[in-house]
């Protein structure tokens, strides 16, 4: 089995505190199905963000799109993270995911 990264783009907060604790329902029921393939279940990202670059400059913003979050997750292939990551409750909420898989360099 290996790690999977899922980062989290997008998606927006629910407005109201019902809509609020329905999502995070959602979000629990989401985990509980993936049981032990939850390494980490990671958090949300703030909204500021700077960018380090290879001359040693530093920009605001991201590079590329702005990532909202992570989790991490253990499958047996990266075919199989993304089936995983297809129950999502942030698809529902008009965010994407981009699933890598990772490696252990020690």
């Amino acid at each position: 089995m290996a790690n999977f990264l899922l980062l989290y783009s997008g998606g927006k907060m629910p407005e109201t505190a019902t809509a609020q604790a329905a999502s995070l329902q959602e979000w629990g029921a989401w985990y509980g199905g993936l049981g032990s393939a939850t390494v980490d279940g990671g958090n949300p990202f703030l909204p500021g963000v700077k960018s380090v670059h290879v001359d040693g400059s530093v920009t605001e913003g991201p590079i590329g799109s702005q990532a909202s979050g992570y989790s991490i997750l253990k499958a047996d292939s990266l075919d199989e993270a993304v089936t995983m990551a297809k129950g999502c409750p942030l698809l529902q909420m008009g965010g994407e995911i981009s699933v890598y898989e990772t490696f252990n360099v020690m």
